[in-house]
């Protein structure tokens, strides 16, 4: 069965309470939050248009002043390794985790928006399927379980449609 799921940032990027061993999603696991990790991980969910690692820094700094690059850098490490986090390398962002259960063999597609650069996480059964199994046949394996894709997204599509487009799928009176 083909389950495609969609989740816009704008409303994945809802902040939950996290205990001191949780995913992103809520459901315990064996991962430690320490104060740190957790407030990296609640300022990407604040964030769901995705934050780079120096602007991060800009925000962890008013709480606790004393927070140097590398701290944010390894917190971001860890919740990339957990899967509670994704890099978006094209665009160098760094976003909370919003799939909940995904295991970490799946491929997460992120569609990244080339004109307003919105980032949105989107899963679906059969096309990581279909991806795995063309990298097997050619002899890979998926390394990376994030892709990012260049995909106008529905609102800059419908502002850069061409005229003629906009007029034929406008109904008629």
């Amino acid at each position: 069965m083909n389950k495609q799921r969609r989740i816009p940032a704008s409303e994945s990027g809802k902040e939950r309470a996290l205990p001191d061993r949780a995913g992103a999603d809520g459901h315990l696991r064996d991962v430690a939050l320490t104060p740190i990790r957790r407030l990296v991980l609640r300022l990407l969910q604040q964030h769901p248009q995705g934050v780079k690692a120096y602007d991060l820094l800009d925000l962890i700094r008013p709480l606790k002043p004393n927070a140097a690059p590398p701290t944010v850098y390894r917190a971001l490490n860890f919740l990339v390794t957990q899967g509670l986090a994704h890099k978006i390398s094209c665009m160098n962002l760094f976003i909370a985790c919003h799939q909940n259960g995904r295991l970490r063999d799946e491929a997460g597609l992120f569609l990244v928006c080339p004109h307003c650069h919105s980032v949105t996480e989107f899963y679906d059964d059969t096309a990581s399927r279909a991806l795995h199994q063309a990298l097997y046949a050619a002899g890979y394996r998926l390394d990376r379980s994030v892709m990012e894709i260049g995909a106008v997204c529905p609102s800059c599509n419908a502002q850069h449609r061409p005229r003629q487009q906009r007029r034929e799928s406008t109904p008629r009176r």
